[in-house]
């Protein structure tokens, strides 16, 4: 069994995946968790190469956000769509960061990726408030590679 499949319970999944829909209340914004062994790549390439394997840039208002871990590498990225981009600043991502990274350093990684997903979610928010006529454009699932 590859590290990617046992980095996580199916309850700590199932934690997640609520997270991730509690966040995604309050926003247009859409919130993907990709886990895998090891990055092929460097870790913000493989990212982005997961990014748009996962088509999170195919969102209407391009504002996807992933959260890419690599965990034999012990990394992880998070990576928003142009969308985001053009309209936050430069460090914009740091403060989530922050909040996984002090999770991660405990080993508590189910609950440092919930707390990040709750605070892009917060972030998103004050950029991409939610609308009427938002649909969820992409699954809510965690990716595995």
């Amino acid at each position: 069994m590859s590290k990617s499949t046992t980095f996580l319970s199916k309850t700590d999944e199932a934690e997640i995946v609520a997270a991730i829909r509690t966040a995604e209340k309050n926003t247009s914004g859409e919130i993907r968790v990709h886990i895998e062994a090891e990055a092929t790549k460097n870790p913000y390439e493989r990212a982005l190469d997961v990014f748009y394997e996962l088509e999170m840039n195919a969102t209407k208002d391009k504002n996807g956000v992933l959260i890419y871990v690599a965990v034999t590498d012990k990394k992880f990225v998070i990576c928003g769509d142009e969308g985001i981009n053009n309209v936050v600043p430069k460090d914009f991502w740091n403060s989530t960061k922050d909040v996984i990274q002090a999770y991660f350093k405990k080993n508590n990684f189910k609950q440092g990726l919930i707390a990040g997903i709750l605070k892009a979610g917060e972030e998103l928010k004050v950029h991409f408030p939610w609308q009427i006529d938002d649909e969820n454009e992409l699954s809510n699932e965690i990716s595995k590679g």
